[in-house]
């Protein structure tokens, strides 16, 4: 992972930008370098996964154009040969090299040809404009901010632009930004047209797609780890994986040291995959005095996105001090497509269909935020194999009348598509979901919602909470997370577009806490 920014106009103070971009020197520890465009500035924190030589340093630049990406390009390597044959030269083994050129040849266009997760800022020296573009799901991070003059800045995190810009933004995924204006270039949560694969069909293209989701993120120049939960997405990406690798892979799971729920599962996965396993164990000590870190890392105040990032980050942060791992392969963005907990009350198929369009639109802002910064902040880089553009279009376009639970078992295409298969046994194929942050153990949400109600009197609760307008808090823990943000992102409340909650109008739905536990169809998950 690492970490870029812009202030894409004449007279940039590059005292302050400096200042502005320290704040992320973890995500890219390994080298840094801030170069004058003559029209503004570019910096670059490096964390070095693909061409690891001095070589692959960024800014690129070539003929008077400069750009800085935080991305993988899978498949770059067909792109790159291209380019040669057309007269380009290439010093360096990184993917990112081949921007300029692809820009050189085919305009704005060639935000749509990439096969990437990715955050980038290409100054055009002939024109003197910028141009920002982001990946189509947005799990590479960026965001945006104008300064007092109306210059606007790029960065890869909010906290760099605390105190630079009076309003910041994430920059809207599948767009790029020319001429003041945001063009969106790809749409994938909307599908163009619905796909009619019978169910056995359309089985067999998920878990062709998923395979090759996950094979193409094994290809990199540093070592690779792999978060293992024990639930259904993280066990199935460690299990592809494991099948793929000539050697055992390494796994990580964690846990409240007294009621862990997957703890017992992610070791039976560990078990059956040959993988080399470490369980990290956390305590309620380790949840409280993290959370203020946490809170600022993350740039949100959302509850679910809080309480499932305690485990992830101790996990991460451990990963980081005792491993030389750099590559951290993730389950997420598997719900948003195939379904949760509460996503079984859909009065319809088309009203699942339109939940999950609006969750993959805002992925950026929940889970995906959750996966980058708690990975990021350790020096460490994410790739999220459920987020591989093929196999998100085509489960986004698949009919959702075979994609809505009538089966009786949720994400049971998921689950079908690897049935008999061998990749898991079937214990731990067809086991209940269980929340994340509940998983890790049932006793930790409890612990922050006690915290919580210690810090204020149900009177200054209500007084507090009423100086909110935009998304106010409803809870006391949810009023502690948000004063806590306030601190570091102060009046920059609008860059989360509210609390994740399940679907209030739908019948069974309508709860005052995130968690799926709290749904009367919980049952055996968090056993």
């Amino acid at each position: 992972m690492c970490s870029i920014m812009g202030y894409c106009g004449e007279n940039a103070d590059i005292q302050i930008f400096k200042k502005g971009f320290s704040r992320t020197v973890s995500r890219g520890p390994d080298d840094s370098r801030i170069i004058d465009t003559g029209e503004g500035l570019l910096g670059f924190h490096r964390l070095s996964i693909m061409g690891l030589t001095p070589s692959g340093m960024q800014p690129f630049g070539l003929s008077g154009c400069w750009t800085v990406c935080n991305g993988e390009l899978y498949g770059f390597e067909k792109m790159r040969e291209e380019l040669k044959r057309k007269g380009y030269t290439f010093e360096s083994d990184s993917d990112c090299e081949i921007i300029l050129p692809m820009y050189f040849e085919y305009g704005e266009a060639m935000f749509s040809m990439l096969d990437a997760e990715f955050a980038c800022i290409i100054y055009d020296g002939r024109t003197g404009q910028y141009i920002a573009a982001r990946d189509p799901i947005g799990i590479r991070p960026l965001y945006f901010g104008y300064d007092r003059k109306g210059t606007v800045l790029f960065a890869s995190e909010a906290k760099n632009l605390v105190g630079l810009a009076d309003k910041i933004m994430p920059f809207p995924p599948g767009c790029y930004y020319k001429d003041g204006s945001f063009i969106r270039y790809s749409d994938i949560a909307k599908a163009g047209s619905v796909c009619r694969d019978d169910l056995e069909t359309a089985c067999g293209k998920i878990r062709e797609k998923l395979i090759a989701g996950v094979k193409k993120r094994l290809v990199s120049d540093s070592r690779i780890g792999y978060l293992l939960s024990g639930g259904l997405d993280s066990s199935l990406v460690c299990a592809i994986a494991a099948r793929e690798s000539s050697e055992p892979i390494e796994t990580f799971a964690i846990g409240m040291s007294g009621d862990a729920i997957d703890l017992k599962y992610a070791r039976q996965a560990a078990e059956f995959i040959g993988s080399r396993h470490t369980e990290v164990y956390m305590t309620p000590e380790d949840v409280i005095s993290s959370l203020e870190d946490v809170i600022h890392l993350l740039g949100t105040y959302d509850i679910t996105t809080i309480r499932a990032s305690m485990g992830m980050y101790l996990v991460c942060k451990a990963i980081h001090e005792r491993t030389e791992l750099r590559v951290i392969l993730t389950g997420e963005i598997s719900d948003e497509l195939f379904g949760y907990k509460y996503t079984d009350f859909a009065p319809s198929a088309r009203a699942f269909q339109e939940e999950a369009e609006k969750r993959v639109r805002e992925l950026h802002m929940y889970d995906v935020l959750r996966a980058d910064r708690c990975i990021s902040v350790n020096s460490l880089e994410a790739r999220v194999p459920f987020g591989d553009l093929d196999f998100v279009s085509y489960v986004m376009s698949l009919d959702p009348e075979i994609k809505i639970n009538r089966y009786g078992k949720g994400k049971y295409l998921l689950r079908h598509a690897f049935e008999g298969q061998g990749y898991l046994p079937d214990h731990l194929l067809w086991r209940e979901k269980a929340a994340f942050s509940d998983a890790v153990g049932h006793s930790m949400v409890d612990y922050l919602k006690e915290y919580a109600d210690s810090r204020y009197t149900d009177e200054e609760f209500e007084e507090k909470r009423q100086g909110f307008t935009w998304a106010q808090p409803f809870t006391k823990e949810s009023l502690l997370y948000r004063e806590i943000f306030e601190k570091y992102y102060p009046g920059q409340a609008q860059m989360i577009a509210g609390f994740w909650m399940p679907n209030k109008e739908w019948e069974g739905c309508d709860v005052d806490d995130p968690s799926a536990r709290v749904l009367s169809n919980y049952g055996e998950s968090g056993k």
